[in-house]
């Protein structure tokens, strides 16, 4: 059974009694408090715990936009040392192709010469003119297309004419009629050839 709670004449209850009474009621309070506390806390951590999962998120898409930050910078510096290089291996070719006009002129010169008439001294004359000149271009990166006797590459090589040649295999270069050159493995110019052809 409950215990009974006592109250004097007037109703009122005994001191002792009343003490008891305000230390259950403090203590039941305090519980409260202290739950009501308790809910709080794990209610801000649960907030906490959202926050710095985004946070987190948001801290690894910044790292992300920055390795591709690095990675797009490293690439366009690339991509500026390679047009520089090219710009500088190729800064040249108009000198060189106006170069080329002389070797030609002096190539036709040497090869309508007519060995019975004595002008060796001529001829020596225009040799030594392109062997000086074009160990010049070659120092630039200039190199001469090989031709006769090589099978016939649309790419280095124009065909001027079809020949019939009991000699050389169908598709191979017989007669170079104008030099090709390379510069630093580009085509400057294709060779202007003979290609020989089965007969028909």
């Amino acid at each position: 059974m409950k215990e009974e709670k006592k109250h004097d004449e007037e109703g009122h209850m005994p001191e002792e009694q009343a003490a008891e009474e305000h230390k259950k009621g403090a203590k039941k309070r305090k519980k409260a408090k202290a739950s009501g506390g308790v809910e709080a806390l794990t209610a801000e951590i649960a907030a906490l715990e959202e926050r710095l999962a985004e946070k987190c998120q948001e801290a690894e898409a910044n790292h992300n936009r920055f390795l591709k930050s690095c990675a797009d910078l490293e690439n366009y510096k690339k991509r500026v040392e390679r047009e520089k290089k090219e710009l500088l291996d190729y800064a040249n070719d108009t000198l060189i192709k106006e170069l080329l006009h002389v070797i030609d002129n002096m190539e036709r010169a040497l090869s309508h010469i007519n060995d019975d008439v004595d002008i060796e001294s001529l001829k020596e004359g225009l040799t030594l003119s392109i062997e000086q000149i074009f160990p010049m271009l070659e120092k630039f990166g200039l190199e001469r297309v090989r031709a006769v006797g090589e099978r016939f590459d649309p790419t280095v090589h124009e065909a001027v004419s079809h020949e019939v040649s009991s000699d050389h295999g169908p598709e191979t270069v017989i007669r170079e009629f104008q030099r090709g050159y390379t510069l630093k493995g580009r085509l400057l110019r294709p060779s202007m050839v003979a290609v020989s052809k089965e007969p028909s």
